[in-house]
Order: C-alpha cells, then structure tokens, then sequence
C-alpha cells in the first residue's frame, strides 16, 4: 500500500513538473528563473546540483561495490587488491570507480540523446534480468517467501505508518521531481508526459517492488540473510552464470538512475552558471570531476557528512519544488515570456530587482529553516518522514503570500530557443 501511495504521489508530482518542460521546452534552471529571476535562478539550480554531484558519486560507489564482486568471480587472483587502501578505498575500488565513473562520463558526454537512448536501452534489459533472478530466488527457496513483522500495528498508526512510507518515498525522489522538466521539454505533448509517468512510475514502481518483495523473502527463506545493499542481492548467487548477469543489470540500472537523477542537473546547472565557457558536454565533465574528487566512499561511510551535509541540502528542495510550482500554476496561470527569460535586460519581466526576486527569497528562507527543524531535532523525528511534504507546502503558501497578484503575465513561447537548446 505505501509503494502504491508514493508511486501515485511521484505520478502527480513529475506530471507537474514535467507539464512545464513540456510546454515551455526549457531545463530547470532557465525554468526557475521564472520564480527567483535572472541572476537567483543560480540558488535553486546550484543546491540541486550540488546534492546531486554528492549523489552521483556515492552512487558510482556503490555500483563500483557490485562491479568489484563481479571482477573478483571473474578473476579470484584481484582479491589480494582489496588488502591495499589507498585514500579510504581498496584498490580494486579505485579501478571498479574508474571504470564506472569513464563509462558515464562517455554517455553523458554525447549529449541529451545519448542518455535518452541509453535509459531506454536500460528498461527492458533490468526488467528481464531481475524477473529471472526472482524467478531463481524463489525457485531456492522452494516457493516458500519469509518475512518478519512482530510489531505490526492497525488502524490509525497503521495508516501513519502507510503515508509515512509513502512520503519518504517522494522525498527519495526529491531532487528528481525538482528538474523533472529537463527531461520533458523535447517531449511532444502533455498526454506523451502523462502516458511516460504511468508505465514509469506506478506500473514499474509495483513490478519492481513485487521483485524486491521476492528478493528479499525468498533470501530470507534459503539462509535468514537480510538483503541491505545491491551487493547482498549478487554475492550470495552461488549461481555463477546468473551472478554475472544480475551484477551487470544492477550496474546497468545504477548508471541509469545516476545519469538521470544526478548527472544531467549539475551540468545544466553549471552550464548555465558559465554559458560562455561550458556547454552541456564540458559541464558533465567538470560535474564528473567533481564527484571524483570528493572522495565519494569517504562521504558515505561518514553518517555526519549524510546526515548534516546532504541532509541540509535536502531540506531546501522541497521548499524550491513548492515556490516554483506555486508561480508557475497558481500565481502566472501557466503564462511564461519564453524569450525573456534569456535576457539580462534591467526592462525583463523576470530581472526583478537586480536579477533576483527577493519575494521568492522570503518564501524561501523560512520554509527551509522549518525543513531543517524536521531534518534536526529529535523532538520532530516522528514527523522527519512527512518533511519533504511539508517543506514543499510550506514555500508554496509563503510564495503564496508574498507574491503579487491579480497581474497580466504575457504568454510568449521559445521556439526556436528550446529546439536549438534541446539539441545540447
């Protein structure tokens, strides 16, 4: 029930956002130029950024894990590799990272297109893959699936449970949501939006998770083993053909959602930082770097750095995703001056006060302090799992109050920037 309530959330969520992409042809960070102007769009397109360049390479990490159990099965001689440390990591680490980090570095430096192409090459390969290693799982254990929930409540607190579950569900998706229009400016109409989101979002999110469901009972069923990592899913495969293939649909389906989630944002956004230096390829590249060079293994085996570095960051998503979508449906009526918003001119409807929207600024400032309060105190944990939710509300109705009203917006599309942009 919570993975059908949070994929029915990420349904109605992405269609919002990606309904903006669709109509406008524009990336994120032109789009929240909108809401912050000219010169602010920079905040929200480089705190998405950069909780995305962190996640890019913790999840390199950790597919790097998976691709070091499959080199070693390959070759048992790598073994003695992981004895030598260099820098926090093993070095066969360092060769499986370099492997991966080079792999989407080349895909993603081809351009949009490529990714597109790549991701659904993906799908269909994972789907199959994983279906198999369900189908073999089970068969071990005798079609029998164990799980344990002593403590199960009802009524009320079970439907707390439920939305709570749901909701982290969104917040893990946060920063996907937030820039979803990158990925639906090119597409051809709102229906081909709606029609993407529901084979992608409810129907996958229910098939995959009947798989994990399967994955998970049945490893529990053949030697009582919790499943916590992709790695646990393939190094218990005593199967050595099909421990192959799984590991390499777990790194075809890690590159997948990397590229998508955590690639794509801080190139656009560091492009659109240095227009005049960087184009998408360069800025892939140098978001690349950057997730090379934080050192990522040493970020997630570090619970503080998660915890208060990325957390923090995280909480001004939500408020950034509820101050853009108030603007755009709620205070604009869906009407953007497409044109204007790739202009510095002082006279722009979107250069406010020396580049910045200082209203957005207020709605934002305060939202996000009350994310933090849930992301921090104790005393709010309880309602830590509703944050997301709950900061996005917050920067909707501030924007809400702050901004005016009751204004003529003019409806002016980007045709021939969007075209050439969706190119890059």
């Amino acid at each position: 029930m919570a993975l059908l309530l949070g994929a029915a959330f990420l349904f109605v969520l992405l269609s919002l956002s990606g309904f903006m992409g669709t109509r406008t042809g524009i990336p994120f960070p032109v789009m929240s130029r909108i809401s912050f102007g000219t010169r602010g769009a920079q905040i929200p397109a480089l705190i998405r950024g950069g909780v995305a360049i962190a996640w890019f390479g913790i999840q390199t990490y950790l597919a790097s894990m998976v691709l070091d159990v499959m080199l070693i099965t390959l070759f048992p001689g790598l073994q003695s590799l992981k004895e030598q440390v260099v820098l926090g990591l093993p070095l066969l680490g360092w060769i499986s990272f370099s492997i991966l980090w080079v792999v989407q570095v080349l895909i993603a430096c081809w351009g949009m297109e490529s990714i597109r192409k790549y991701e659904a090459f993906a799908g269909p390969v994972i789907l199959l893959t994983f279906i198999a290693l369900a189908g073999w799982i089970f068969y071990s254990a005798k079609w029998t699936l164990h799980w344990s929930a002593p403590f199960a409540s009802s009524g009320g607190a079970m439907w707390l449970q439920i939305l709570g579950a749901a909701s982290l569900w969104v917040a893990i998706y946060g920063t996907f949501v937030l820039n979803f229009c990158d990925f639906t400016r090119a597409a051809t109409s709102s229906s081909a939006v709606v029609k993407g989101n529901f084979w992608g979002i409810p129907i996958n999110m229910l098939i995959f998770g009947l798989i994990v469901v399967i994955l998970t009972g049945g490893q529990l069923a053949i030697d009582g083993t919790l499943i916590q990592s992709p790695t646990d899913i393939v190094q218990n495969i005593p199967n050595k053909p099909l421990l192959m293939l799984a590991s390499l649909s777990l790194l075809i389906l890690t590159i997948a959602v990397n590229l998508m989630a955590n690639f794509v944002a801080p190139a656009l956004a560091l492009a659109n930082l240095m227009p005049r230096h960087l184009n998408f390829r360069r800025a892939a590249l140098v978001s690349a770097v950057l997730g090379f060079v934080i050192l990522p293994w040493n970020l997630y085996n570090s619970p503080l750095v998660i915890v208060y570095f990325l957390g923090g960051l995280g909480s001004f998503l939500g408020p950034l995703f509820g101050i853009v979508m108030a603007d755009y449906w709620l205070i604009r009526k869906q009407r953007v001056n497409v044109p204007a918003l790739y202009t510095h001119d002082p006279a722009g409807p979107y250069h406010y006060r020396n580049g910045i929207n200082p209203k957005a600024i207020q709605a934002l400032i305060p939202s996000s302090l009350i994310s933090l309060l849930f992301a921090f105190l104790p005393t709010l944990q309880s309602l830590s799992q509703f944050s997301w939710f709950i900061a996005a509300g917050l920067g909707a109705l501030f924007y809400w109050m702050v901004a005016p009203k009751g204004l003529t917006y003019e409806d002016q599309d980007g045709e021939a920037i969007s075209v050439a942009s969706a190119k890059h």
